[in-house]
């Protein structure tokens, strides 16, 4: 237990396997199907890539929002999206429902910037987000952040907090790594 007696939660985005896994005191809770980045694993700024590593919840947004709910800048719209909405844009990034916005820990690698310059997490605004539910999941297609279904990202949201531990691995031999 954390010094408040919660249990401890951890977040595990396996990039191969496209699967997000909630983790309390070291026991799967649930697992969920995400789409990580098109462009595949990457720190670099504007490279639209998943950066690998240790992160954590650095801000949780719109707790209290409907399901579909639409988001530009990390603000509400609004707007809650529908197929119709979606078709009169059919090229926007649809960030919708919840953002969980991570902070890399690790300088170099996913905080700060390394010798190829930026490479900060935080500052790439890479979230944990909702997004329509005609996307596919299971594939990498984003754009550098973590999309869910909205109603898995809703169920999670509920259950992880504000500096939760969340590690970005390649495969499951990244594993040995995080505990």
């Amino acid at each position: 237990m954390t010094p408040n007696n919660q249990p401890s939660t951890q977040l595990i985005i396996n990039i191969a396997e496209q699967t997000l896994t909630l983790l309390q005191e070291h026991t799967e809770v649930c697992r969920y199907t995400i789409s990580t980045a098109k462009n595949g694993i990457g720190s670099q700024q504007d490279s639209g890539r998943t950066p690998l590593g240790a992160h954590v919840i650095a801000q949780k947004i719109g707790g209290s929002e409907a399901i579909n709910t639409v988001f530009i800048g990390r603000v509400a719209t609004g707007e809650i999206y529908s197929a119709a909405l979606g078709a009169k844009q059919p090229e926007r990034d649809w960030i919708l429902s919840r953002i969980l916005w991570l902070s890399g820990l690790e300088i170099g690698v996913n905080k700060g910037s390394n010798s190829q310059g930026g490479c900060d997490t935080f500052q790439r605004y890479i979230y944990i987000h909702g997004t329509p539910d005609s996307e596919p999941m299971g594939s990498p297609r984003s754009h550098g952040c973590v999309r869910m279904r909205n109603q898995d990202i809703i169920t999670m949201f509920a259950q992880v907090d504000e500096g939760t531990a969340v590690s970005i691995i390649s495969d499951v031999s990244d594993i040995t790594s995080i505990k």
